[in-house]
């Protein structure tokens, strides 16, 4: 018998007000709080971890639709992890009990290797520390090629941001994004890139209420600060809420209203997952980061209090 939660082996950093709790299997964010204020909706620890809460999503974010997709000239085919759409979702880390690196007070650093597989057959070793200071919760996720030949590759993060009291319907949504990807409505297989102005239930470049609007869309062109940083804002009727900023190396970010059959899951939370590529990179090869044999690739996010 064992005593580690069915989450895995867990972690807590904390400083200046943040406290983050890590759970190993697959470097999950499990629980984040500002002042005892939750920011994401965690969940226990000796759970099942519920769908991709919190996970950190690689070799690709999103949907591979069908499973299948062409690289370097060769056919791959991948496990349909999301058997009722008919995709891979969401790579190939997020079940997977990562191992420590590092760990102080303050942060953690965690660190898994994709095998050569059916599939993908590529060998990529992936770093991702967690690191709380002022500013927030910073994650990092670095990946190496190990392998002799090059390996296609995305990453993201899957947090779902709480505002506060109300839930989703009730929260406002400041997304900069003038573009949004449209998607079928039975699979959610990407369709073409369109103007929010052209559908605009998905224009939320004003902060306005969520309401019942269902989105789980990816959003690019995005408006940044002077520094390179674009920021998604989720704010409840109390004015608090929570932030979640990235810089260039994430151009497209996907938000889901978190819509499920069950009451206790249905719409508790935002979906917001800054994305390195859009759903379907492996395919489309739009913004793919293609990582030659022994080089590195680097992308982060932060989230914080409002």
């Amino acid at each position: 018998m064992t005593t580690t939660p069915r989450s895995g082996r867990q972690f807590t950093i904390f400083s200046d007000g943040y406290e983050a709790t890590i759970a190993s299997v697959g470097a999950s964010l499990r629980a984040l709080t500002f002042q005892g204020r939750d920011l994401v909706v965690p969940f226990e620890a000796d759970a099942v971890r519920p769908a991709y809460r919190g996970a950190t999503l690689a070799p690709w974010p999103n949907r591979v639709v069908d499973g299948i997709y062409s690289f370097g000239g060769v056919d791959h085919r991948l496990a349909l992890t999301e058997p009722a759409r008919g995709h891979a979702l969401h790579g190939l880390l997020a079940w997977v009990d990562w191992s420590v690196v590092s760990t102080a007070s303050d942060r953690l650093t965690l660190e898994a290797t994709i095998p050569a597989q059916d599939g993908y057959p590529f060998r990529v070793t992936v770093q991702t520390e967690y690191a709380v200071g002022i500013d927030g919760l910073t994650q990092t996720v670095t990946a190496t090629n190990v392998d002799d030949v090059p390996a296609p590759w995305g990453t993201g993060p899957h947090p779902y941001l709480w505002a506060g009291d109300g839930g989703v319907d009730a929260w406002t949504l400041s997304l900069p994004a003038s573009e949004v990807l449209l998607v079928t409505e039975d699979r959610l297989s990407p369709v073409r890139v369109e103007a929010v102005e052209l559908v605009p239930e998905f224009d939320f470049r004003e902060e306005r209420l969520i309401g019942e609007t269902f989105i789980d869309h990816a959003f690019t062109s995005l408006e940044r600060h002077p520094s390179g940083v674009a920021a998604v804002t989720v704010l409840a009727a109390d004015g608090h809420g929570v932030a979640i900023t990235f810089d260039e190396r994430c151009p497209w970010v996907q938000v889901h209203t978190a819509d499920t059959p069950l009451p206790e899951t249905n719409r508790v939370g935002l979906a917001v997952e800054p994305m390195t590529c859009p759903p379907d990179a492996f395919n489309s090869g739009v913004d793919l980061v293609v990582l030659e044999p022994g080089e590195s690739h680097e992308a982060a996010w932060r989230i914080s209090a409002v």
